[in-house]
């Protein structure tokens, strides 16, 4: 029957034609075959790599990760080589694998584990639109880990995808389990939970690990070189264990009151296996944990390291690496036992580190952990005033008296008979009273924006930097360096300074090639103006600082600044700094002790910036320069 409806239209010009019935067929066709395409090549990619690509066995794997990688000095010459040590890489079964642990690191790595498809079906579909996330499953981390290939790249997330079904379907969950977990790196040149047992408790794998061990080593898998406790700081990993005991409690594995009754272990976790063997030296040792946490947070963790028998090129100047370690023996030698220092050197303008001296007296990096700075933090406060129009010639009387951020300051006259002197006076008085009065005026914000953008970190170790311990206040002690910060944060800030106002990050890490000797990956530079990033008041600012610090060398012009820590309310000192540069080199010292005290010289003298620490500035400053252009 005819449509009524098409009888009775009026005709118009504008009443569209039919399509004629052999062109909507070809339409359909061309719809058909571009849907078929477009689901057909996929499907066909995946069934070609699904029988061309293989994961290979864990015993593979672990006999690739025994290549050597070599740190190098800045000129090429070996630093030091990172061997796996005998013994460190034992396979273990399964079922020889305590349940508390398995427990843990599933409740971290994969909650999903026991259930999914060896991916994340909406993280694997992310990655394949983006490039980047979706393997941080159990299964996809072996395939990273067998493979060797850690790329952020199509190809590589789509291989990652077939051979993440493949394994699924041909494995066990518990086959996949055990082939994961001994070739993961826990650190300390480790490979599977046996060795890391021992390296980290002295003893065996067995049932008697605790819930508390377990949350420890499962915690260590992440990020192994940085939250060791001897690489970083028992606050640091407590952090990460607490994380961990918070997955295993929220997941279930845990009940909310055992796990209250839980201790992190710290007293249990012994020094590092390397340094008690004696492979390297203190000094060397602080320095390899150093380049391995700093090639981790680029991407290039130990195992791939070890996958690609790579060689990395670090910034030491192996000069400047043998003075720094000879001046603080011959300096420290006849002090009293508990006396400790380090020294860390930064070149201006590039923030390569061209020394590193964590200390020779132990696997505890003092170099790499923050102290009180007391008045050598009042450059930056200075800074701060600068680029708000202070004047450092401008005479002031110092007040008696500073209420600042709830905090009372009472100061002695420490101006001289005159009774008034300018900032630039005061700085080398180290006079106290006219910093907390400046401090106050210009405001603790502003005075933590002037460190910021010298060069003192955000955060170290996922704590934040000039703040109080909740991570938000800032408090009065920022005005006369209560705060604590790191050698490598101060060499690296007064750097700045040194470079004419242009900041770049302190750094060890400068190339990495393959076993080719081709470069994989090559730091690029960072340097930026400092202040307001405006070059011209970069360099005014830099350049009425020098000229405050101004002091010499054997044979050229310099900037220091020295200071002390104060040890409780006594007249003694907790520490004492010496912070300064030449235009070719900035380097912080820092001398103190295991734990607060009052620090006295061989001599009986009490420590002051201006003792020891600036001999041991001035010495390697020297040994560094002689023979060298101005």
């Amino acid at each position: 029957m005819e449509n009524p409806d098409e009888e009775i239209a009026p005709e118009s010009e504008t009443t569209a034609a039919p399509e004629p019935k052999g062109k909507k067929r070809r339409w359909r066709r061309i719809a058909a075959w571009s849907l078929g395409l477009l689901i057909g090549i996929p499907v066909a990619a995946f069934g070609i790599a699904y029988v061309l690509l293989d994961v290979r066995s864990p015993q593979e794997v672990l006999a690739d990760l025994d290549k050597t990688v070599i740190l190098q000095n800045a000129d090429g010459s070996e630093l030091l080589k990172v061997i796996p040590p005998g013994g460190d890489r034992q396979f273990v079964s399964y079922d020889a694998i305590p349940a508390k642990l398995r427990d843990a690191i599933i409740a971290t790595e994969d909650p999903t584990f026991w259930d999914n498809e060896g991916f994340d079906p909406t993280g694997a579909l992310r990655a394949l639109v983006t490039g980047v996330g979706g393997g941080s499953g159990i299964t996809q981390q072996y395939i990273k880990k067998s493979t060797g290939n850690d790329d952020a790249t199509l190809l590589r997330k789509f291989s990652e995808l077939v051979l993440a079904t493949k394994i699924t379907q041909q494995q066990t969950k518990k086959e996949i389990f055990e082939s994961y977990v001994n070739i993961i790196s826990f650190g300390r040149g480790t490979y599977g939970p046996a060795s890391a047992m021992n390296a980290y408790f002295g003893r065996p794998l067995d049932n008697s690990m605790t819930w508390s061990e377990a949350a420890f080593l499962a915690g260590m898998i992440q990020s192994p070189s940085v939250h060791d406790p001897f690489a970083s700081s028992h606050d640091h990993a407590r952090k990460r264990w607490s994380y961990v005991m918070n997955k295993l409690v929220t997941r279930g594995y845990v009940g909310q009151a055992e796990a209250v009754t839980m201790a992190y272990p710290g007293d249990a976790i012994q020094p590092p296996s390397e340094t008690r063997a004696g492979r390297v030296t203190y000094e060397k040792y602080h320095l390899k944990q150093q380049v391995l946490a700093e090639l981790e947070q680029i991407g290039y963790p130990l195992d791939r390291l070890r996958g690609g028998a790579m060689k990395v090129e670090t910034t030491i100047d192996p000069r400047a690496q043998d003075e720094a370690e000879k001046v603080v023996k011959e300096r420290l030698q006849g002090q009293p036992e508990h006396f400790r220092a380090s020294l860390v050197a930064v070149e201006p303008g590039t923030g390569a580190i061209r020394a590193y001296n964590g200390g020779g007296w132990s696997v505890h990096d003092y170099a790499g952990t923050p102290y009180g700075t007391g008045s050598v933090f009042d450059p930056f406060t200075l800074a701060a005033g600068l680029e708000r129009g202070v004047n450092v010639d401008e005479p002031l009387k110092p007040p008696a008296k500073v209420d600042f951020l709830g905090e009372t300051f009472e100061f002695d006259d420490q101006c001289g008979e005159a009774g008034k002197c300018t900032l630039r006076e005061a700085i080398r008085r180290d006079a106290e009273g006219p910093f907390v009065d400046l401090a106050k005026k210009l405001g603790a914000e502003t005075v933590r924006n002037g460190a910021r953008a010298a060069g003192i970190p955000e955060s170290v170790d996922g704590a934040v930097t000039l703040r109080e311990k909740d991570g938000f206040l800032i408090g009065p002690g920022i005005a006369v360096g209560r705060y604590p910060l790191r050698p490598s944060d101060m060499a690296g800030a007064y750097a700045t300074f040194a470079a004419g106002g242009m900041r770049a990050t302190p750094h060890l890490v400068s190339k990495i090639r393959d076993e080719h000797g081709e470069v994989v990956w090559e730091r690029p530079s960072d340097k930026t103006p400092a202040f307001q990033g405006d070059e011209a008041l970069s360099r005014r600012i830099a350049g009425t600082i020098s000229q405050v610090l101004s002091t010499g060398l054997k044979d050229r012009q310099a900037a220091l600044k020295t200071g002390a820590f104060q040890y409780n309310e006594t007249d003694d000192n907790a520490g004492g700094w010496a912070v300064g540069y030449t235009p070719q080199l900035s380097t912080a010292v820092w001398v103190g002790s295991d734990e607060p005290r009052r620090m006295r010289d061989a001599a009986g003298q009490k420590l002051t910036g201006k003792t020891i620490p600036a001999d041991l500035w001035q010495r390697f400053m020297n040994g560094f320069h002689q023979g060298r252009p101005r």
